[in-house]
C-alpha cells in the first residue's frame, strides 16, 4: 500500500491514475496501525493523506468535521457554529441530498472559521476540507450530481497539541492551563493527575520538553507550563485541601512493585485507581527513588515528595521500607504470591572513570550519586575537605557542585570533557551553578587520581579537542597528546553516568536483559519476557528523565490491568495515535503564528546567589495566584485533531 494522494504543510505528491511518484520521507505513513489493521489514511491539522482507494474523501471529510464540532470547546462563535454547519452540509452530501453551491458555501464558511476562531481547533479545522475541496472537487460534485449515498467508514479520533505530544506523559497541558485561566485550580489538579501522580515533584524537576515545543515560544516565550503545574500541586497544599479521588471498586488481584522510585509509585497509584491491592518493596527507608535520594532539597524540598506518597498511599498502597528484594526475599517469592509484578528499581550505581587509582579506596573519592545521598541523609562524607573537583556535565554533577558549597565547600570546581554547549544540563542549572561561583573546565578529562598516603591530593587531566559526531550526534572528545594538566582538590566525585543493579534477579527466573544490563521490556507495553512481569524506569531505559519513569509506570498499570482482566496486552489507540503524531511533526519550529510580541513570561522569585549557596532552602519560589493566571493567559490553546481511516 502507497501514497496515493498527500498535502500537507503545502507539499502535494498526487499519484491517482500513474505509477507512484517519490515521497518525501516525512509525508510516508506506516502501512499498519497496528499490526493486521492497514492505516488507510490519515486526516489532521495540515492536509490529509490518502493510502487505500476504498477511502472516500467525502465520508472523511464528514467524520472530520464532526469530530472537530464535538471538539471545539465552544468559547468562540465562528468554530463552535461553524463547524456544525460544515458538519450538517457534509452530512447532507452523504445522504445523498447535496447542491453544487454546498461547495462554495463550504469553503466560504471555512475560511471564515479559520480567520476568526480563537484556538488551534477552529483555526485548523477547515484546513484539510479546503484542500479536500481543492484536489476532489470533481468526486464531490459527482456524489452531488448522482445523489448517491456515501456510506460510513471506520475511524479513530485523537486531539493532541504541540505540547501534549512532546510530553512523554502526554498530559492534557492546553486543558489545566486553561482551568488555571479560570482560577479553577482543583480541576486543573485533577486533570494534571489523570497523567502523572507526582505533580508538585515535576512541577519543580521535569526537565520540560514540552515547553520547546510551545508555540508561544515562536512569537516570545514559551509558557511555563512547568511552573504552573507546580503552582497547583501547592495550591492544594497551601489551602490544606485533600485530593478529590475516584473511590475504585476493589478487586480480588494483587501486585507487587519492586521499588518505590518514580515508576513505581506511578504504577503502584494507578493501579490503585484501578481497585488492586499493591505491596511497594523498598530497600532503603524513604520513598521517591533518586527523586528522594539525588536530588537535593533546594530543587525539591522532601516534604513536596513526601506529601504526594501520601496521596498514593492513602488509596490503600502498602509500602515495605527496608526490604530489599534478592535480600530480604527472593524475586520468586513474589511471583507465588502476587498475581503481577512490576520492576521499577532505579539506576543508583555509578559509572566507572576507568582511570588509574580509581579502584584504590583514596579517602576522598566517592561517586556522584553516593555523595547526593549522604548528603540528603545530613551527612557529609569527607567535612575534612574543602576543595572539590566534579567529573560531568549532566544533572547529577550539577547537584553536586551545587550542594557542595551548601555544605560548606570553598572551591569547587567541574571538569567537563566537551564545551558548555553539549553539556546535557539542564540550562537553569549551569546558570545558576555559574552564579553561585562554581568553577568551569571544559574539553578536558580524567586520567589519574593522585593521592598522598590513602587521601586524595589532585588529579590529572588531559586536554580534549572535539572530533566527529558520536552516537548521541556531538561531537566526540578527542584527548590531545601531551596536555596533560594537575588541579588540586580534597575531593573527586565522578558524575559520568549511572547503573542499574539487577543482581537480585536470578537466571532461573527467567528476565531477559539487554546487553546494557537493564530490564528488556517492550516499549509499548513495558510488559517483559515473562508473562504477567512488567517493567518500567531507569531499569529498563537507563538513566532517563523523570518524566518519563512516571508516564510508563502509568502505562505498565494500564498494561497490568489488562493482563489481569485476561485482555490482550498490546498498545492503547491513544499510544498508537501519539506515537503517529509524532512520527508526523506537530510542532513545526518554522511556523508563523502572525502574533506580535510583547507579553513576556512571569517570571518566578529566584533566591539571590550569595543567599541560596549556603542554604538548602528552595530556590525558586514557584508562582503566585495573580501571576499563575496571568502566565496561563498566555496560552494560545494549540489543539490539534488528528483522524485515522482504519
Amino acid at each position: 500500500m502507497g501514497v496515493i494522494f498527500s498535502c500537507w504543510s503545502g507539499e502535494v505528491v498526487d499519484n491517482r491514475g500513474r505509477p507512484e511518484e517519490a515521497v518525501p520521507e516525512r509525508l510516508k505513513l506506516p502501512e499498519e496501525f497496528r499490526p493486521g489493521v492497514p492505516l488507510r489514511a490519515f486526516m489532521g491539522w495540515d492536509g490529509f493523506c490518502l493510502q487505500d482507494p476504498g477511502v472516500d474523501i467525502v465520508d472523511m471529510c464528514r467524520a472530520w468535521m464532526e469530530a472537530a464540532q464535538e471538539n471545539s470547546c465552544g468559547k468562540c462563535f465562528p468554530c463552535r457554529v461553524g463547524t456544525r454547519v460544515i458538519a450538517e452540509i457534509l452530512n447532507r452530501i452523504c445522504s445523498g441530498r447535496g447542491q453544487v453551491e454546498d461547495l462554495t458555501k463550504m469553503e466560504l464558511l471555512g475560511r471564515a472559521i479559520q480567520q476568526s476562531s480563537k484556538c488551534g481547533i477552529g483555526q485548523t479545522a477547515p484546513v484539510p476540507l479546503l484542500l479536500a475541496l481543492e484536489h476532489f472537487r470533481d468526486h464531490f460534485l459527482e456524489v452531488i450530481k448522482e445523489g448517491r449515498e456515501v456510506p460510513r467508514g471506520r475511524y479513530l479520533v485523537k486531539v493532541t497539541a504541540p505540547c501534549l505530544n512532546a510530553c512523554p506523559a502526554h498530559l492534557d497541558i492546553p486543558t489545566y492551563v486553561e482551568l488555571i485561566r479560570e482560577g479553577r485550580f482543583a480541576e486543573s489538579l485533577e486533570v494534571i493527575r489523570e497523567g502523572v501522580c507526582l505533580p508538585g515533584t515535576l512541577g519543580r524537576v521535569c526537565v520540560r520538553p514540552c515547553e520547546s515545543n510551545c508555540r508561544r515560544l515562536l512569537v516570545d516565550q514559551a509558557v511555563a507550563i512547568r511552573g504552573l503545574k507546580r503552582f497547583v500541586a501547592d495550591y492544594e497544599i497551601w489551602k490544606k485541601r485533600k485530593p478529590r479521588l475516584p473511590v475504585p471498586e476493589a478487586k480480588d488481584k494483587k501486585v507487587a512493585v519492586i521499588g518505590a522510585g518514580p515508576a513505581g509509585l506511578a504504577c503502584a497509584y494507578y493501579l490503585a485507581l484501578r481497585g488492586y491491592q499493591v505491596t511497594v518493596f523498598e530497600r532503603i527507608d524513604e520513598p521517591g527513588g533518586m527523586a528522594a535520594v539525588g536530588i537535593p532539597d533546594y530543587r525539591l524540598p522532601r516534604p513536596i515528595l513526601r506529601k504526594e506518597v501520601e496521596v498514593i498511599t492513602s488509596l490503600g498502597v502498602e509500602i515495605r521500607y527496608n526490604t530489599e528484594v534478592g535480600k530480604d526475599l527472593k524475586f520468586s517469592d513474589l511471583r507465588s504470591q502476587y498475581d503481577a509484578l512490576f520492576i521499577g528499581v532505579g539506576a543508583q550505581g555509578s559509572a566507572p572513570m576507568r582511570v588509574e587509582g580509581e579502584d584504590k579506596g583514596y579517602k576522598g573519592f566517592i561517586p556522584g550519586v553516593k555523595y547526593l545521598f549522604a548528603i540528603n541523609k545530613g551527612q557529609d562524607p569527607y567535612p575534612e575537605g574543602k576543595t572539590v573537583a566534579v567529573v560531568g556535565g549532566g544533572n547529577v554533577a550539577m547537584d553536586c557542585v551545587r550542594t557542595s558549597f551548601r555544605i560548606g565547600k570553598e572551591d569547587v570546581n567541574l571538569l567537563y570533557r566537551r564545551t558548555r554547549r553539549e553539556m546535557p544540563a539542564n540550562e537553569e542549572e549551569i546558570v545558576e551553578a555559574e552564579e553561585e561561583g562554581v568553577k568551569f573546565h571544559f574539553l578536558c578529562a580524567p586520567t589519574k587520581i593522585i593521592a598522598e598516603g590513602d587521601r586524595v591530593k589532585a588529579v590529572e587531566l588531559i586536554r580534549m579537542e572535539l572530533g566527529e559526531p558520536d552516537e548521541s550526534g556531538r561531537r566526540r572528545p578527542v584527548p590531545i597528546p601531551g596536555s596533560e594538566f594537575v588541579i588540586e582538590t580534597d575531593i573527586l566525585i565522578p558524575a559520568i553516568g549511572q547503573r542499574v543493579d539487577l543482581s537480585f534477579l536470578e537466571e532461573s527466573d527467567g528476565i531477559a536483559q539487554t546487553r546494557w544490563h537493564t530490564v528488556e521490556a517492550d516499549p509499548d507495553t513495558m510488559q517483559t519476557s515473562q508473562p504477567g512481569v512488567f517493567s518500567a524506569g531507569d531499569c529498563v531505559t537507563g538513566p532517563d528523565v523523570l518524566v518519563r519513569a512516571v508516564a510508563n509506570g502509568r502505562i505498565a498499570a494500564e498494561m497490568i490491568d489488562r493482563f489481569l482482566s485476561g485482555q490482550e496486552v498490546s498498545p492503547s489507540d491513544d499510544q498508537l495515535m501519539e506515537k503517529l503524531f509524532s512520527q508526523i511533526g506537530v510542532f513545526d519550529p518554522e511556523e508563523r503564528i502572525g502574533i506580535p510580541p510583547g507579553w513576556p513570561r512571569e517570571e518566578s522569585e529566584i533566591l539571590p546567589p550569595e543567599v541560596r549557596k549556603r542554604t538548602f532552602e528552595e530556590v525558586d519560589k514557584g508562582y503566585r495566584t495573580d501571576a499563575a493566571i496571568r502566565e496561563a493567559t498566555r496560552c494560545l490553546r494549540c489543539y490539534r485533531i488528528g483522524l485515522v481511516a482504519l
